[in-house]
């Protein structure tokens, strides 16, 4: 295992929509995602900021496990989630929000 890092990440969508990815060059893929390069919805919906991103230190598998977490809140949850960072990191076995 490396102790490589990876940022999870919400960006802020030109159509009021979150959009939430992982990658190991959080300024890189924030620039590919304006640029039309990033995802299939970025192209179509362009970000207008990063609403929220954290560092996960550890394996690809830990960021996308994060990643996995976040797409399956509602608006408001990741609303809540985006304002208080932290709960993304509580207990497995708890409700996220």
């Amino acid at each position: 295992m490396s102790n490589q890092c990876f940022w999870v990440y919400i960006l802020n969508c030109s159509n009021q929509t979150y959009y939430t990815g992982y990658t190991d060059n959080l300024e890189k893929r924030y620039h590919q995602h304006c640029s039309g390069k990033g995802s299939k919805y970025t192209r179509s919906f362009k970000p207008t900021s990063i609403a929220q991103s954290w560092e996960i230190e550890g394996d690809k598998a830990k960021a996308m496990y994060f990643e996995r977490k976040i797409k399956k809140l509602t608006k408001k949850q990741k609303e809540v989630l985006i304002h208080h960072p932290h709960l993304l990191f509580i207990d497995e076995n708890s409700t996220l929000i």
